[in-house]
């Protein structure tokens, strides 16, 4: 009897998702004679059971489109709003699982995305993930699909608004995504040669930055790129962030754990405006016209890099290896040059940082890029 195994694709949509399928698909069908189902819209088509059938043809011409052909959401399995409450679809998932005669089920997708798969994996089923984000921050993976193909989109960014900024003389602020570490950020920055460069991982002094931009104006240059992670803050919000939430852990008050929260939803809610803060800020201790670019899902969308459509085939092609070998419970990573299946437990629930002496801060370093600190 022909196994049959499903795919979806889960979280936001990156480049490198249809590359990936088309690397799966493929490799299960005319290698290991397999048959593959598809899943709409993430998780919620699995409970919902909306399948489309991927043999044949249907993988034919992916390899190059950007986003994913099957849909994505991010929808959790086990908090998923259906009919107006949220309610746990673990159960319903598993009906679905068996009802379509499953061998296993493929889930592409982030850090959120192997946290769900590992709850699967526990409820019995047999799970495999490949790791896909523009952030790079899975854990585990050297590198995830989707990074090369927005490290190149933000890279020409910073280079398109170098020539603003020096015919104003102005200080162009530009937000790129990274919520939680600044891999995207740092490395555009440095391949766009930004002035300064603002990361999660390094909270920032404000007034560093300033001075970095008053002695480039002392040197005669007049205009200075700040390539900023959208998760990135300042020292001072860093600190009252972590006093709340020591406050919040402390408090044995439920109604003292509830204002601290309220505090922390505040400060998050202040934070989203950071990019145009700053702006304004370095304008005033400056005295030079600020302007602020957020690149936003410019830099998710589009055809995705040869190295990209490379890693996420070789992934792909990977996981219908290890599916032949009945290796489950894992995720499909990079190691290395070489693809290595990762239990998700030591995935889920991790966040991969950018460590303090990566060779990229010292390069930044090095060449007199200003890093906030």
């Amino acid at each position: 009897m022909t196994k049959k195994i499903g795919i979806l694709t889960a979280g936001g949509d990156s480049p490198g998702l249809n590359a990936a399928i088309r690397g799966v698909g493929k490799a299960l069908e005319g290698h290991y004679g397999m048959q593959i189902v598809g899943f709409r819209d993430g998780f919620r088509g699995l409970v919902e059971n909306r399948t489309v059938d991927l043999g044949g043809s249907a993988l034919s011409g992916i390899l190059t489109v950007g986003g994913t052909i099957l849909g994505t959401g991010r929808d959790k399995p086990h908090k998923m709003l259906v009919d107006g409450e949220v309610r746990d679809m673990t159960e319903t998932i598993i009906k679905n699982y068996h009802a379509n005669d499953l061998h296993a089920l493929v889930c592409l997708g982030g850090g959120g995305t192997q946290k769900n798969a590992l709850h699967l994996a526990q409820s019995g089923l047999n799970i495999i993930t490949l790791p896909k984000t523009i952030d790079n921050d899975v854990a585990r993976t050297d590198v995830t699909f989707g990074f090369d193909t927005a490290l190149g989109i933000a890279t020409e960014a910073i280079d398109r608004l170098h020539s603003t900024a020096h015919s104003h003389h102005r200080i162009i602020v530009v937000e790129i995504m990274g919520h939680r570490t600044g891999w995207l950020a740092l490395g555009s920055g440095i391949a766009g040669g930004a002035d300064a460069i603002l990361v999660p991982e390094i909270p920032y002094d404000v007034n560093s930055v300033a001075d970095a931009i008053k002695n480039r104006v002392r040197k005669g240059r007049s205009f200075s790129i700040v390539a900023i992670a959208e998760g990135a803050v300042s020292r001072a919000h860093a600190d009252e962030v972590a006093k709340f939430e020591q406050h919040r852990l402390d408090a044995t008050d439920k109604a003292e754990k509830k204002r601290a929260k309220k505090k922390l939803e505040k400060l998050r809610a202040v934070h989203a405006d950071h990019a145009i803060n700053l702006g304004h800020e370095l304008e005033a201790l400056t005295e030079l016209e600020s302007r602020v670019s957020i690149l936003g899902h410019l830099q998710r969308g589009g055809t995705p890099s040869a190295a990209d459509r490379i890693l996420a085939s070789r992934l792909g092609s990977a996981c219908a290896d290890f599916i032949s070998q009945g290796i489950f419970g894992v995720m499909v990573a990079d190691r290395g040059g070489q693809t290595e299946a990762v239990p998700l437990d030591q995935v889920a629930g991790r966040r991969k940082e950018v460590p303090l002496d990566h060779p990229w801060f010292t390069t930044a370093r090095r060449v007199g890029t200003n890093l906030g600190d």
